[in-house]
């Protein structure tokens, strides 16, 4: 076990040079990944072979050149579930799960009828799947790729998954007026901005950018949600951290939603947007 704990140990030493904040985690992950086992098991395993420590060098030498950990084990953790996910998604972030706390202290009716729009690999809404478990719920991503990993997610749970471009003003018209509850994590970057390696190079831009402005994709998002939430209805909407005036503008603009309020992620940044459905018909 010596030998193992001096491999982590200058793993995170190579993670920390290359500027990567987690790295004590990640050399750990990345050890119980080797060797298939869960990372806290590690102190418990018998001596490794030379076939782990080759896998394990591998491993860390990818990582170093700012491969995400997520691609390199294959999985994500969001909330309550752990998701597929790899080259052509988007890895959910901790920072999207301030939505899911914000959704599970609201008081919805046992079997809401729920939309996740830009599902990606399917977090939101198979986090909500589970905890809602009478829920309807529906997934909607225009990306294939995207939709590949979130098909291997649902497997096995209730979400249904739909193909759809959620800025095309007919998009899920048989839900019209019907919603409780619509999330949605979009693309809201803003074009030419500054990210990390692990973002810039291996999230996909379909998912990231919305537009000069971060709001291409948010602003007719509104608009949809207004088309399909009932009165009362939820609509909550991440967006970037400089956008949150503007996010507030574009869900309050559209006239049909009240209690328009911009929220902070668990992080203390401004993160989402939450907006009640009004009565106007």
């Amino acid at each position: 076990m010596n030998q193992l704990r001096q491999a982590i140990d200058s793993a995170a030493a190579l993670f920390t040079a290359a500027g990567i904040d987690s790295a004590r985690h990640d050399a750990e992950a990345l050890a119980a990944h080797a060797a298939g086992t869960d990372r806290g098991r590690l102190a418990l395993l018998d001596p490794p072979g030379d076939d782990f420590f080759g896998r394990y060098r591998e491993l860390v030498a990818a990582r170093r050149a700012r491969v995400p950990l997520q691609h390199l084990i294959g999985t994500a953790a969001f909330g309550p579930v752990t998701l597929q996910v790899g080259p052509g998604v988007f890895i959910p972030r901790p920072e999207t799960e301030a939505i899911l706390e914000w959704v599970m202290a609201q008081q919805l009716r046992p079997d809401p009828l729920i939309v996740d729009a830009c599902t990606g690999s399917g977090a939101l809404a198979i986090a909500l799947a589970h905890h809602l478990p009478a829920a309807r719920v529906l997934a909607v991503d225009d990306s294939e790729p995207a939709l590949d990993y979130a098909r291997r997610n649902c497997a096995g749970t209730s979400v249904e998954l739909r193909s759809g471009d959620v800025t095309m003003p007919d998009l899920l018209p048989d839900l019209d007026g019907q919603v409780d509850l619509m999330v949605s994590n979009p693309p809201y970057i803003p074009d030419g901005a500054d990210l990390d390696p692990e973002v810039a190079q291996h999230d996909p831009e379909h998912a990231l950018f919305g537009g000069a402005d971060g709001m291409s994709v948010i602003t007719p998002l509104a608009a949809l949600a207004a088309r399909l939430l009932r009165p009362g209805g939820l609509f909550a909407v991440e967006h970037d951290d400089t956008t949150p005036a503007t996010t507030v503008e574009a869900v309050r603009g559209t006239g049909f939603f009240d209690d328009v309020v911009s929220r902070p992620d668990l992080t203390g940044r401004p993160r989402f947007v939450t907006a009640v459905r009004n009565g106007q018909p």
